[in-house]
C-alpha cells in the first residue's frame, strides 16, 4: 500500500469564465470543485492507476469534511487528523478565450503541536502498512521548514521509502534528510542552487549532485519539455507526447503519483517514467486536477520516449 501526506489539504475550485478581465463582474459557465491539495491529487491519480492507497494530513471544518467524503467516494482510505478552523479553497480561474489559468490560493488552518504529534502516532501506525510515503505540497500557516524532514526521519525509521515533492525552504531541509525520491522541477532546482535560471546541463549537473548525496531518485521536471531523471545513478532524458492542455493543474502530482505506484509494483525505471509522465500528459487533458481517463492515459503512455542521457 502506499500512504499520502497532505499537511494544507485544500477544496480545489475551478471556475470557468468566456473570458476574465481583471476589476469586472464575471458569470460562471462551468464550476468544478473536488478534493485537493497536492498530497491527495497523488493518492487519487495512484487510486486511477489501481494502487491501494491511503490518504493522511490535516483537515479542518466544514471544507475537511467535504475533502473527506470525496476521497472516500473515490475508493481511497483516509486517515487524516482534524484541526480547528477550515480547510483552504484555491480557485483557480480558467479564461476559455485563451487556456490562461489564474490561481487564489487560501493560506489554511494552523495545527498544535497535540495535532503534530497524533499525526507523528497516525504516520507510525500508516507506515508500518506501507511501502511508500509520499510527502507533497506546501506546510501548514507557521509550520517549521524542517517539518517535512522530522516526517522523513521518522518513516524512514519503520523502513518505508518516502517520496517529497515540495518546494522552497521546507523542500531545502528536507532533500537534507534523504528522502527515496524529490521532483524539483528547473525553477525550484535554481533557487536551491542560489540561481536565476539554469540550463538543461546545469539541471543534469545539479541532479547528478543530489543523487551522489544520497537521494536515489531525482526527476527534474522541465514541463513541456519533458523530465531529467537520475535513478539509482542512471540518467534518462525524458519527452512527453504532444498534447492540447485543458487544464495543467494537477499534473506535477500526477507524474509523483504514476512514480510511486509503478515503483511499488516493482516496474524498470524506464517504465516508471513512462507511467508517470502519461499520467501527467492525461491530468492536463482533463478539466480536474489528479483526474484522467482511462482510454486517454493508455493512448499516450506508448508515445512518451525514455532514453538514457
Amino acid at each position: 500500500m502506499i500512504t499520502t501526506v497532505t499537511l494544507n489539504a485544500a477544496i480545489d475550485k475551478t471556475y470557468y469564465v468566456p473570458r476574465f478581465v481583471p476589476g469586472e463582474v464575471h458569470r460562471v459557465a462551468q464550476q468544478i470543485a473536488e478534493p485537493g491539495g497536492k498530497g491527495n491529487n497523488v493518492a487519487k491519480v495512484i487510486r486511477l492507476l489501481g494502487g491501494e492507497v491511503t490518504a493522511s494530513g490535516f483537515v479542518a471544518g466544514n471544507n475537511g469534511a467535504f475533502i473527506e467524503k470525496g476521497m472516500q467516494a473515490q475508493g481511497i482510505h483516509t486517515a487524516f487528523v482534524a484541526v480547528a478552523g477550515e480547510s483552504r479553497v484555491c480557485l483557480n480561474i480558467m479564461d476559455e478565450s485563451n487556456s490562461q489559468s489564474t490561481e487564489l490560493l487560501e493560506q489554511g488552518p494552523k495545527a498544535g503541536h497535540m495535532e503534530l504529534a497524533e499525526l507523528n502516532l497516525r504516520l507510525g501506525e500508516l507506515t508500518q502498512k506501507s511501502n511508500i510515503v509520499v510527502l507533497s505540497g506546501s506546510l501548514l500557516p507557521g509550520a517549521s521548514a524542517g517539518l517535512y524532514a522530522e516526517l522523513i526521519d521518522t518513516i524512514k525509521s519503520v523502513g518505508a521509502r518516502v517520496f517529497l515533492d515540495t518546494s522552497g525552504a521546507a523542500l531545502n531541509a528536507g532533500m537534507e534528510a534523504k528522502p527515496h525520491f524529490v521532483k524539483p522541477n528547473e525553477h525550484e532546482l535554481a533557487a536551491w542552487l542560489g540561481k536565476e535560471g539554469l540550463s538543461e546541463t546545469e539541471c543534469i549537473e545539479a541532479a547528478r549532485q543530489l543523487s551522489e548525496s544520497g537521494i536515489p531518485q531525482v526527476c527534474v521536471t522541465l514541463g513541456e519539455r519533458g523530465t531529467i531523471a537520475l535513478i539509482d545513478g542512471a540518467g534518462f532524458r525524458v519527452t512527453p507526447p504532444e498534447i492540447q492542455a485543458v487544464n495543467t493543474v494537477g499534473c506535477g502530482d500526477s507524474f509523483v503519483a504514476g512514480m510511486a505506484f509503478s515503483e511499488e509494483r516493482g516496474d524498470a525505471p524506464a517504465n516508471r517514467l513512462r507511467i508517470a509522465t502519461a499520467a501527467a500528459a492525461a491530468n492536463a487533458m482533463s478539466e480536474r486536477a489528479g483526474h484522467f481517463e482511462q482510454d486517454v492515459y493508455e493512448k499516450l503512455i506508448d508515445q512518451v520516449k525514455v532514453a538514457p542521457l
